[in-house]
């Protein structure tokens, strides 16, 4: 194989991990962001749209980006997927109420979603199956680097900074990556392909910049413009209420509509709208559009609940309701539309459809360790410290990518649910052990050894699922199905936290009940160390009773794997084969 198609894929192994530290790098950065759009910090409730937008965004488009990669290839759908989410991460640092914001998180959730069935398909076009098990390891140990990298980058960039920056940075990063891809020798199929030479359009760049500078104005308002005599005139609407009813606004608004004519009638347009848009339609624009309002129903139930309180949000009913009523509605437009987003039979064999089984019980059980470890390090030997509590994950996290390059070695020589169910059995131990836990366990070095063995665990499981599907399936549909596998995962995620943290509050409940009331314990006063010690008795019940549930989960994960990728051909050399030449 040549340096080309290596390069090619370390620059999308790059891009897959920076877009996933942007998953979590608002975990620090909420709050400030929250006061950037005006809502008060003590109405957290009112930012779960940004957190949600950014899920929307991840999970409900993959399918149809995924069939995309599929008809119209890889390198052009990682390239446009990083402009996306380029494009979201400027839309985002450039805020200024919660519905601006919340766009550029859906947009940068479109395009880092984009990224990953890209990859992974473009993972098994340059590698046959029986040598595909490091590769997709490695690019499942950089997208869970991801996850460590993003909450430091962020911390980083706010100890200089405010939270804009990181936005800025995740602007230039993408462009760069879009550039160095754009550059790179495409290999598909194993056959290469040099882009082919064209004029450039410039009256399209000089709409693009116009649309640019015009809009960034529009969004920045700023103050010595405004106040100016002369220019102050292009801030003021023209008719009603808003920035974008000013002269400024519209120019922007009508620079964009040029711009989009340009790129549907020129010979060779800056972006090539006309065939983006046959593309779309080719791949069941409609069958898109009704899963992933299935998948919207399902993530704006639980994403939008509180966990401490229900499983899913006062209105989850009748956004199931409505996902139950458009998944029935994408049934019947399978059956019906003779090109269908999921061409017929396509993931039919038994490891494609067990792929995304075996990877919802993974995320159920993942979300546990990602959620409820730093929650008991609070609850135990961190109560006023976030910072530390959550540095106690990073020793999970550590091992996960570790164990992502172990898993993809192995899964050349050992089945994949083998791989599978071991690294399931090995979280289940570890989450067991973290159900033993007292109070002050996390101060003794011993209580790193279940977090390393967790984090192995979950990484050896990541690699074989995904060669499971890919080695199941044609090669017209990798990346739709590594795009239902990553979907799997993260409605796994969803409901997973949501029902292991409704079970464990039971628990909380249970044992708060027998605790007496704290004048009794503490003589008349109001609070003492006794009751708070009671308290947090009770608080690590309920962090047992998820490590327990989520150990349950892995387990299911582990048995399933056994029994679904009996028959997916991972390997050099098949079980039955070597039977057959031992006679």
């Amino acid at each position: 194989m040549s340096g080309s198609p290596r390069v090619l894929l370390g620059l999308a192994a790059v891009a897959v991990a920076f877009a996933a530290a942007d998953t979590y790098v608002v975990v620090l950065a909420l709050p400030d962001m929250m006061a950037g759009v005006g809502v008060p910090v003590e109405q957290l409730q009112r930012a779960a749209p940004i957190v949600s937008g950014f899920l929307l965004g991840y999970v409900a488009m993959l399918p149809l980006i995924g069939r995309i990669a599929d008809l119209r290839g890889r390198v052009p759908v990682l390239v446009a997927a990083l402009l996306v989410f380029a494009l979201g991460s400027l839309v985002t640092a450039l805020a200024y109420d919660m519905p601006t914001m919340v766009t550029g998180r859906f947009l940068q959730g479109v395009g880092g979603g984009g990224l990953v069935p890209a990859t992974l398909a473009l993972v098994a076009d340059l590698y046959p199956a029986e040598r595909r098990g490091v590769p997709l390891g490695v690019v499942s140990a950089v997208q869970e680097i991801g996850s460590v990298l993003g909450p430091l980058f962020g911390a980083l960039v706010l100890a200089v900074a405010d939270w804009r920056t990181i936005f800025a940075i995740n602007l230039a990063v993408g462009l760069l990556l879009a550039a160095a891809i754009r550059g790179a020798t495409a290999v598909e199929g194993g056959a290469q392909r040099a882009p082919r030479p064209r004029a450039f359009d410039w009256p399209g760049l000089l709409l693009a910049l116009v649309t640019l500078a015009a809009g960034i104005l529009v969004f920045t308002e700023p103050s010595q413009l405004m106040q100016d005599l002369t220019w102050g005139q292009l801030f003021i609407p023209v008719a009603g209420d808003g920035r974008w009813l000013t002269p400024l606004g519209l120019s922007a608004i009508g620079a964009l509509v040029l711009l989009v004519l340009r790129c549907c009638t020129a010979a060779r347009p800056l972006l090539d709208l006309r065939a983006w848009v046959a593309t779309v339609r080719e791949a069941d624009v409609v069958g898109a559009l009704l899963l992933a309002l299935a998948l919207a129903g399902v993530i704006l139930a639980f994403a939008t609940a509180d966990p401490k309180i229900q499983v899913f949000s006062d209105q989850g009913l009748w956004y199931l309701l409505a996902g139950a009523l458009a998944a029935l509605a994408f049934a019947v437009h399978l059956r019906r539309t003779p090109a269908p987003l999921v061409p017929t039979g396509s993931l039919r064999r038994t490891p494609a459809w067990g792929a995304m089984l075996v990877s919802f019980f993974v995320g159920a059980a993942l979300i546990a360790a990602l959620i409820d470890i730093p929650l008991f390090a609070r609850t135990t030997i961190y109560p006023g410290d976030q910072l530390a509590a959550a540095l106690v994950l990073v020793r999970f996290l550590v091992a996960l990518p570790v164990g992502a390059v172990v898993g993809g070695y192995l899964t050349r020589r050992v089945p994949a649910g083998v791989v599978t169910a071991v690294g399931m059995a090995a979280a289940a131990a570890a989450f067991l052990w973290m159900a033993t836990w007292d109070l002050d366990d996390l101060h003794s070095p011993l209580a790193t050894v279940p977090l390393l063995l967790g984090g192995l665990g979950f990484g050896l499981a990541l690699a074989p699922v995904n060669a499971a599907v890919l080695a199941s399936t044609r090669v017209e549909v990798h990346g739709l199905a590594s795009a239902f596998v990553v979907v799997s995962r993260m409605v796994g995620m969803l409901v997973g936290i949501s029902a292991l943290t409704t079970v464990g509050l039971r628990r909380y409940y249970a044992e708060q009940a027998d605790v007496p009331p704290a004048r009794e314990v503490c003589g008349g006063a109001s609070r003492c160390p006794e009751f708070t010690h009671l308290l947090r008795v009770a608080g690590i019940a309920q962090e047992h009773t998820v490590f327990i549930g989520a150990a349950g989960c892995a387990v299911a994960a582990g048995l399933l794997a056994l029994v679904l990728f009996r028959s997916a051909p991972t390997r050099a050399v098949s079980t039955g084969d070597l039977l057959r030449a031992a006679g």
